[in-house]
């Protein structure tokens, strides 16, 4: 089994993981979770869509733009492979015993 590398990197696996956690979430809400910078989370999120693990949803409440960002099927199945490639990785790590 081998990693998602399109996942695998630190801030695109916190926004999998907290996409999975419930329905779309807004650009700054999810900006705050991960915590990080417009710019860095668009790049990122553009990414994870090209890849169709997340579908980006762009409307307007009143005159104000709004962003939304929920995970795909394909999103759901790729987390779910690179989480139990974790968990393989860290089943199979040797454990240390204190002398």
């Amino acid at each position: 089994m081998e990693p998602d590398e399109i996942i695998h990197q630190t801030l695109r696996l916190k926004i999998m993981s907290a996409l999975q956690a419930g329905g779309p979430l807004e650009f700054p809400r999810l900006k705050a979770i991960v915590g990080a910078t417009d710019g860095n989370l668009g790049a990122h999120l553009a990414t994870l869509e090209k890849a169709d693990y997340v579908k980006v949803e762009k409307d307007f409440v009143g005159k104000k733009p709004r962003t939304r960002i929920s995970v795909t099927g394909t999103g759901k199945r790729a987390f779910a492979r690179h989480v139990a490639y974790l968990r393989d990785l860290i089943g199979s790590t040797p454990t240390q015993t204190e002398e």
